[in-house]
């Protein structure tokens, strides 16, 4: 079944057709691979732009999904620690790639451990939270469950030196060799949202209950959440030479949990994370001010408004008709469903993008791609034919 809105019945058409013709060559949809990836090359520089050929692509296929396209067992945990393996898999993955869709989409770059800086450690390790690899990904594990334990915890955050908490044993050594060497200190651009984090840590029902019985505290949590972040952030820039005035600009936030909170309790306590953090990093209209959230979170698009983000990626039930309505300046990377591109339903990945297309065709601005992630399961046809549509049927 499709997220949609009601297609309309000449999309139905235009999709059967292009499905039909796929479906009696190889296999593969249509495309002139050549041009495509010229217009798309254009297209990719300003979503916006009033003289792009096309609308840009953005389900372009991870690593996520070479397991079913090569036919071997997943295995996540060998594909991120075992370099050697994971780069005779995106080869042959690659191979197909080339072949199916024009391009080799994965990293074929050999991993160099002498040019890797010893890992800082993150938000999470200051809230005393433990990150477990369980069922092929990293789970943030609960660290206070009570308001009391939730106190505790935050008076002994507030007090923590975090430029010695989080940089490693030998990192001014560490530093010294690899800038010789021309390799810069990583930065702090990207974060859990506060929700989604904050949940992670205290649980979503405690968080919910604390917002609504005890106010004062969860701006408390809020507060040290954010301080915390901009601590990080400062600490880093100047490990990385930079003065507030020359550190990069942007900000990026995956927070799928803000669907949890009502707009009132997302301003309470979400909302302020996201104004400093944007006012510190992005003060600038051009400054990138992201938020993922693959989450039916459409209530909170007013408030997301006032934070005026200009790149999203939000859940296949939100329509960009209506994140348009509260994001005008914002370009949408959306709204394919993923399991429509990972069950490979041929039909629904083109009526969504006529969908899509529809809805933005007058303001521009929109990135075809997956509302959430790529997952396994979606293979390189299913790609190519939504390279196809954007070819058939989505050019300016």
């Amino acid at each position: 079944m499709s997220y949609s809105t009601p297609y309309r019945p000449e999309h139905t058409a235009m999709a059967r057709d292009l499905v039909r013709q796929t479906q009696r060559s190889d296999g593969l949809a249509p495309v002139d691979l050549d041009r495509f990836w010229t217009d798309q090359a254009e297209a990719l520089r300003d979503p916006f732009g009033k003289d792009i050929p096309q609308v840009p692509f953005g389900a372009i296929l991870t690593g996520e999904c070479v397991y079913d396209e090569l036919g071997i067992p997943v295995d996540m945990w060998r594909y991120e620690h075992d370099h050697a393996w994971r780069l005779s898999v995106n080869k042959a993955y690659n191979d197909k790639a080339e072949h199916i869709v024009g391009r080799r989409i994965l990293s074929e770059d050999l991993f160099d451990p002498d040019r890797q800086y010893p890992k800082t450690k993150g938000l999470h390790d200051v809230f005393e939270a433990e990150n477990v690899w369980r069922d092929q990904s990293w789970w943030l594990q609960q660290s206070v469950h009570t308001p009391d334990e939730l106190e505790s915890l935050l008076d002994r955050v507030e007090r923590r030196d975090i430029r010695g908490f989080i940089l490693p044993a030998g990192w001014d050594r560490e530093k010294k060799r690899l800038r010789a060497m021309g390799v810069e200190p990583p930065l702090y651009r990207g974060q859990r949202g506060p929700v989604t984090f904050a949940t992670s840590i205290y649980g979503p029902e405690n968080l919910i209950f604390l917002i609504i019985e005890r106010p004062d505290l969860a701006r408390r949590f809020s507060k040290a959440i954010r301080d915390t972040m901009l601590e990080i952030a400062r600490v880093l820039d100047e490990e990385a030479g930079y003065t507030p005035e020359s550190a990069p600009r942007g900000f990026s936030f995956c927070d799928d949990n803000c669907c949890l909170l009502t707009p009132d309790m997302y301003e309470l306590f979400g909302y302020p994370v996201l104004e400093a953090l944007f006012a510190r990093y992005s003060p600038d209209p051009r400054d990138l001010r992201y938020q993922h959230s693959d989450s039916a979170m459409g209530h909170l698009l007013p408030l997301l408004g006032r934070l005026r983000l200009n790149a999203v990626n939000f859940g296949p039930t939100v329509m960009p008709a209506e994140i348009r309505q509260h994001l005008p300046q914002a370009v949408i990377y959306g709204q394919l469903a993923p399991f429509t591109y990972s069950r490979n339903e041929e039909e629904n990945i083109v009526l969504e993008f006529l969908r899509d297309f529809d809805m933005i065709r007058e303001t521009r601005g929109l990135v075809f791609a997956t509302a959430g992630s790529i997952n396994n399961g979606t293979r390189l046809a299913s790609m190519r034919l939504a390279m196809a549509a954007i070819q058939r049927f989505g050019r300016y």
